[in-house]
């Protein structure tokens, strides 16, 4: 069982992603805002963390940033969901420490296959 941690202002994309996780029967938490994600993932340590590029209360390196300094077990995989490439974007990202991206809007099929890459490649 993998627990999840989706991180978006938007309700209708933490809820298709909460729908197509759950499924599988893992736990998935999800927070509208960079601090409250922060708060839920020291409470919850999920293994697997989506994060929206765009967050409304702080920039996303600097969550990505936060959570790399937690002193977790394990450190989590993290997703940063883009509605466009943008290469400066995902470089920054990337460089806070994140592992991979994913294209917002998105489908069970595109979610899916994206979590199972990063997962064999570990």
């Amino acid at each position: 069982m993998t627990r999840y941690l989706i991180v978006d202002g938007s309700g209708v994309v933490r809820k298709v992603a909460k729908r197509i996780l759950t499924t599988s029967g893992d736990e998935v938490y999800d927070a509208e805002t960079g601090s409250s994600g922060l708060s839920a993932f020291s409470s919850y340590s999920p293994e697997v963390v989506i994060v929206e590029n765009d967050l409304a209360d702080m920039d996303v390196t600097d969550f990505i940033r936060h959570i790399r300094a937690m002193h977790a077990v394990q450190q989590p995989t993290i997703f940063v969901m883009m509605t466009e490439m943008n290469l400066a974007q995902m470089t920054r990202a990337k460089r806070a420490g994140a592992n991979d991206y994913l294209m917002k809007p998105f489908d069970r099929n595109q979610l899916i296959s994206r979590l199972q890459t990063v997962k064999h490649a570990a």
